[in-house]
């Protein structure tokens, strides 16, 4: 088991590169967006794509689209913030957020359908049956990217960001979460031995590279890792990887 703050390295053994992170805390649903000047935006969709495009889709007749209309350098100064949060109830649901901060433009109309098409891919809102008509898609130029995750900020190289993948297993970890449902809560007792009597285990999330539970203690909780033996391909390989975790252990 690994417990405390997620480590601002590049990688470690036991958990995901912090690119990799921040891209799947990016692709969660729940994003805001502060613009210069404007304030909080109405935000109907966000997401990053697979070819690496942040996108945005705002209301057609809002004041950021007619801000951008108004702008000498065609662009405004923006901050999006997407939040994750664990799938089940916990006294503190946020397990991460990401922060990009950029200039919002406009998309050229030539883009428009192939964008939307890779917005959708990344996750299907159904805000981009409007595109084009009450919906206007825009993008985001990055310049910096910040990953916080139990109290620690870690900055994330914009190119690195894009450059990732958001992690296989945890975009499935809903449904990994029902199907092995009690072979979960037999990992989570075992970790209830380790934590104690006095605190309280949670499950907090999947990745590819192990379970994730959260402590929570009287004055305070903590986020802790058990790892597999290897980084998974994908969510096919978590009925093996956690019944190895169940038997290479004492029962």
């Amino acid at each position: 088991m690994t417990a405390g703050s997620p480590s601002s390295s590049a990688t470690t053994a036991h958990q995901p590169p912090v690119a990799e992170r921040a891209r799947t805390v990016a692709a969660r649903p729940a994003a805001s967006l502060h613009c210069a000047g404007l304030g909080i935006c109405q935000l109907w969709g966000a997401t990053t794509t697979a070819r690496g495009d942040v996108l945005l889709v705002v209301p057609a007749a809002g004041e950021l689209v007619t801000a951008l209309a108004r702008s000498p350098l065609g662009d405004v100064p923006a901050r999006l913030t997407v939040t994750d949060r664990a799938p089940r109830p916990l006294r503190h649901p946020v397990r991460g957020l990401v922060q990009l901060t950029g200039w919002v433009m406009p998309v050229p109309e030539d883009d428009v359908a192939r964008l939307v098409l890779d917005f959708a891919d990344a996750y299907p809102c159904d805000s981009l049956f409007d595109v084009g008509l009450s919906a206007s898609l825009v993008r985001l130029d990055l310049a910096d990217v910040v990953l916080e995750e139990a109290g620690v900020s870690s900055d994330v190289e914009p190119e690195d960001f894009l450059a990732a993948h958001p992690d296989v297993v945890s975009a499935a970890e809903t449904e990994l979460m029902t199907a092995e449902s009690r072979a979960l809560g037999r990992l989570g007792d075992r970790v209830q031995q380790w934590a104690g009597r006095h605190d309280d285990v949670r499950l907090l999330g999947l990745d590819r590279f192990g379970v994730r539970f959260r402590v929570q203690g009287r004055t305070g909780c903590y986020d802790l890792r058990v790892p597999f033996g290897f980084p998974l391909d994908g969510p096919a390989g978590f009925p093996a990887a956690l019944d190895h975790l169940l038997t290479c252990g004492p029962a």
